[in-house]
């Protein structure tokens, strides 16, 4: 197919298409002349890894550029190419020197251990984790993830995990990844939320509603 036909059935501009050809998050197309290339159903499938990662994800272009090389370079395990993708999603976490971060790391690293997970040493997760706990402590809350990890695990993860295609392409595993991550984790954040209020109102009493449902006093 042709830039336009491209740009169509993507629906990615033809101007941003050639910006992904110039900055080589996209490969080039079939060249049949000098100004016209030939596209398949490949670059469709790039466009769309493409789009998760900038529109879903919220990645730089820098960083979707480290994912893109990970996806080309088939030397990479499928495990290290999805960490890759996992570890651009995250933020970036500066370790906090002293005895207050160095306890928090210690207890993240032995829950990790006694949950048996298979977790990189270097994984910047744990430094996120790290600096959680950390803040928690600091707050007066309890730092014991326990429950936490095993519902991560037991209930979201495996979940999750079972939405990638792993035998398929690998533009379509990172993509179901990105989008199951930040997806699904919204989708679980304002579950939470619902059921807090549910929760309260089980224990305290919740308020009268109006027919519409709103609350409000009429």
């Amino acid at each position: 197919m042709r830039v336009s036909e491209l740009s169509v059935e993507s629906g990615v501009a033809i101007a941003t298409i050639k910006y992904y050809l110039r900055e080589g998050l996209l490969h080039q197309g079939r060249q049949l002349a000098a100004t016209r290339a030939d596209y398949d159903d490949s670059h469709l499938r790039r466009l769309r890894l493409i789009r998760a990662l900038l529109e879903v994800g919220r990645l730089p272009v820098a960083a979707i550029k480290q994912v893109i090389e990970a996806v080309d370079d088939e030397s990479l395990s499928v495990h290290h190419m999805l960490g890759t993708a996992q570890y651009a999603l995250g933020p970036t976490i500066e370790p906090e020197p002293g005895e207050e971060w160095d306890a928090a790391r210690a207890q993240v690293d032995l829950l990790i251990g006694e949950l048996g997970w298979d977790v990189a040493p270097t994984a910047p997760t744990r430094d996120e984790l790290t600096q959680t706990v950390v803040r928690l402590g600091q707050l007066g809350l309890s730092t014991d993830l326990t429950v936490y990890a095993q519902t991560a695990q037991r209930l979201v993860a495996e979940v999750e995990m079972d939405t990638v295609p792993f035998d398929g392409p690998r533009e379509a595993a990172v993509e179901a990844l990105v989008l199951g991550t930040v997806l699904y984790g919204r989708a679980f954040d304002a579950l939470r939320r619902l059921a807090h209020e549910s929760e309260s109102a089980r224990r305290v009493g919740g308020v009268p509603k109006n027919v519409d449902g709103s609350g409000q006093p009429g």
